[in-house]
């Protein structure tokens, strides 16, 4: 599993908080097979594979078989992880990634995967190297852009907020490039070439209505004795003073890697 996260709704921008470190971390894949939810099917994850020359593979309808490695692994996270999770000491989305992420890194890449006789991690590296992104490649990858027309009075509306642009573009449909949670930086393009950044004129909205964060959680209730998750993130926390930086690996390296399977299970 090269990237994860558990959050309170099913849609792009949680995509993107699981994909874009994934990237990050373990580099780009030639492709990404999915299925065919509404997150899958979004103009913003159709833009980032398209940024970063990733093949978007949709699985076929009315075929499960093709999802059953990935159906198989979420049934290992019932049955291995979500079985330790004590909801009195994990009540909020950020502790429950952190849990996650130190057993998916101490526990399950690993452990030794009983078909192919080698832990995941292992078996992944020896496909190294992977071409890496730079965070300006990523940053761009994971903008929105939405299309609009300009005005005669040289200006644009995004989610109900108005924007002046270079008078030049009056009457063009030019492409708005923004961060869906910051509405207040909007870059406008037009035939691939940038014409600076609009001007806010009225503001009314500072983040794109789809662009929803997690709701806090209570803060969780003390509680005492062994606790096997907390042991886990404890160790982790520790080996991140050392982590190995994956890239070091990689030097000069660049081009398209195989599809990678997500869901290699012991």
């Amino acid at each position: 599993m090269v990237g994860h996260r558990w959050g309170g709704a099913e849609d792009s921008v949680r995509l993107a908080a699981a994909l874009r470190p994934a990237l990050a971390s373990r580099g780009v894949p030639e492709g990404v097979y999915v299925d065919n939810g509404s997150p899958f099917v979004d103009s913003a994850l159709l833009r980032a594979c398209a940024r970063l020359g990733i093949k978007l593979i949709h699985s076929t309808p009315g075929r499960p078989q093709g999802r059953g490695k990935i159906e198989r692994f979420f049934r290992t996270v019932r049955e291995q992880f979500l079985v330790e999770v004590d909801a009195d000491k994990v009540a909020d989305l950020a502790t429950l990634n952190r849990l996650f992420t130190a057993w998916v890194e101490q526990v399950y890449h690993r452990r030794v995967h009983s078909e192919t006789g080698q832990p995941p991690l292992e078996r992944w590296l020896a496909g190294a190297p992977f071409p890496m992104p730079t965070p300006d490649q990523l940053r761009e990858a994971f903008r929105w852009s939405e299309l609009r027309r300009v005005t005669k009075t040289a200006t644009v509306s995004l989610q109900n907020n108005t924007y002046n642009v270079d008078p030049s573009l009056v009457g063009r449909q030019v492409e708005l490039i923004f961060d869906p949670f910051d509405l207040t930086d909007i870059e406008v393009r037009f035939q691939q070439r940038s014409f600076g950044i609009a001007v806010p004129h009225q503001i009314t909205r500072h983040a794109h209505q789809k662009a929803k964060p997690e709701t806090p959680a209570a803060e969780p209730a003390p509680a005492s004795g062994i606790d096997y998750l907390r042991l886990i993130d404890t160790a982790w926390t520790k080996e991140l003073g050392q982590r190995i930086n994956y890239e070091v690996f990689l030097p000069g390296q660049a081009g398209p890697v195989e599809a990678v399977d997500l869901s290699e299970e012991p």
